[in-house]
C-alpha cells in the first residue's frame, strides 16, 4: 500500500518480450497488484509473465482473446481494478520507458485528493527535446495542441503519454468499457474526463528511451488518423458537455466562427475566378473575405476563453 491506499500498475503489453521483464520487477514494493494485460502477443511475452506470477502473488497475467489495442487493453485493467476495489490504478507501459522513480510523484495529488487523475509530463523537463525521438517530439506537441482544444483542459501538456494514475471515483464513475482501443486512446480519456468533470493535473517525469524498446506507430499515418480523431472528440464534448448536460453559449461562439470561416471558402474561389477571367477583383467580396475572417477567428478566439474559464476548477491542485 501506499499512504493506506491500494495501488495496481495496469501494464498493456502487446510483444514486449524484451523489456516486460524489467518494467514487471521494478515496480515498488509498495504497489499491491502489477495487471499485465497481454494484447495477443506474437512472442514471448504472456510466458515470460505467467512464469513471473507464478513466483510473485503480486503479479497477475490477464490474456485478451483477440487484439483489442492498447486502449483496449486499459480497459480490461481498469475494469479488473474497479472489480477489486482498487483505490488508485496506474497505467505503466510494458516497454519499460516509465520510471518507477516517478510512481509517488504521480501518486501523491491522487492520494491527497487533488485531482482525480493525474498524468505524466515528458515536455517540461530539459531533458525531453535531447531524449526524445525529434520526430516524434514535434508530433506530440502538435496533437497536445488539438487535445487541449477538443478536451477544455488547456493546463494540460504531452497528452499521448501513457503514464497515468486515476482514483477510485473514476474508476466507478467513467464509462471504462467504452475507452478508444487503439492509439487515440489518451486523447479520448482526456475528453471523457473533461464530460464527467474530473480534475486532472501534469506530474512532471522522466523520459526513458534508448533502452531497447520499438515503437509500433508510424507518425506520419498516426498523426493524420489521430486529427480526425480529435475532431470527433471536439465535437462529442461541445455536444456532451455544453448542450445535453448543461447549456454554455460558448458553443454558439464556436458555430458561429466556424461558420463565417466556412463562408471564406466560395468568396476566395470566387475571387480567384475574377482575377483570372475579368482580371479583376472586385472590392465587396475582397471585404467579405476580410470580415468573415477577422469575425471568425475572433469568434473562434472568444469561445476558447469561455471554455478555458469554464474549466478552471478541473485543473486540481498541484
Amino acid at each position: 500500500m501506499y499512504r493506506g491506499k491500494r495501488i495496481a500498475v495496469v501494464v498493456p503489453a502487446y510483444n514486449e518480450e524484451v523489456l516486460i521483464a524489467r518494467t514487471v520487477t521494478t515496480m515498488p514494493d509498495f504497489i499491491d497488484h502489477v495487471v499485465v494485460v497481454d494484447d495477443l502477443s506474437e512472442d514471448r511475452t504472456p510466458d515470460i509473465v505467467a512464469d513471473l506470477a507464478a513466483r510473485n502473488p503480486r503479479i497477475l497475467l490477464i490474456r485478451h482473446e483477440v487484439n483489442r489495442g492498447v486502449g483496449g487493453a486499459i480497459s480490461t485493467g481498469y475494469v479488473w481494478c474497479r472489480e477489486h476495489d482498487v483505490d488508485i490504478a496506474v497505467v505503466m507501459a510494458g516497454d519499460g520507458q516509465m520510471d518507477p522513480a516517478d510512481l509517488p510523484n504521480l501518486l501523491d495529488p491522487v492520494v491527497e485528493d487533488r485531482v482525480d487523475y493525474a498524468k505524466g509530463n515528458r515536455l517540461v523537463t530539459g531533458e525531453a527535446w535531447r531524449k526524445i525521438p525529434h520526430s516524434r517530439y514535434l508530433g506530440n506537441s502538435a496533437l497536445t495542441f488539438l487535445t487541449k482544444i477538443a478536451s477544455g483542459y488547456w493546463h494540460v501538456t504531452d497528452s499521448q503519454t501513457g503514464y497515468t494514475a486515476l482514483n477510485r471515483k473514476a474508476l466507478h464513475l467513467l464509462p471504462l468499457e467504452e475507452i478508444y482501443p487503439r492509439y487515440g486512446m489518451p486523447n479520448d480519456f482526456l475528453v471523457t474526463c473533461n464530460i464527467y468533470n474530473m480534475r486532472v493535473v501534469d506530474v512532471p517525469v522522466n523520459p526513458v528511451y534508448g533502452i531497447g524498446e520499438k515503437s509500433g506507430i508510424k507518425l506520419s499515418k498516426v498523426v493524420f488518423s489521430l486529427s480526425f480523431l480529435i475532431l470527433r472528440l471536439f465535437l462529442r464534448r461541445m455536444w456532451q458537455k455544453y448542450v445535453i448536460r448543461d447549456f454554455h453559449p460558448l458553443v454558439l461562439f464556436y458555430a458561429f466562427g466556424f461558420l463565417l470561416l466556412l463562408l471564406d471558402v466560395p468568396l476566395i474561389a470566387r475571387m480567384f475566378y475574377m482575377w483570372a477571367t475579368e482580371g479583376r477583383i472586385p472590392p465587396i467580396n475582397a471585404l467579405t473575405i476580410v470580415f468573415c475572417t477577422f469575425m471568425g477567428f475572433q469568434s473562434i478566439l472568444f469561445a476558447m476563453l469561455f471554455d478555458m474559464e469554464a474549466n478552471r476548477h478541473l485543473r486540481g491542485q498541484e
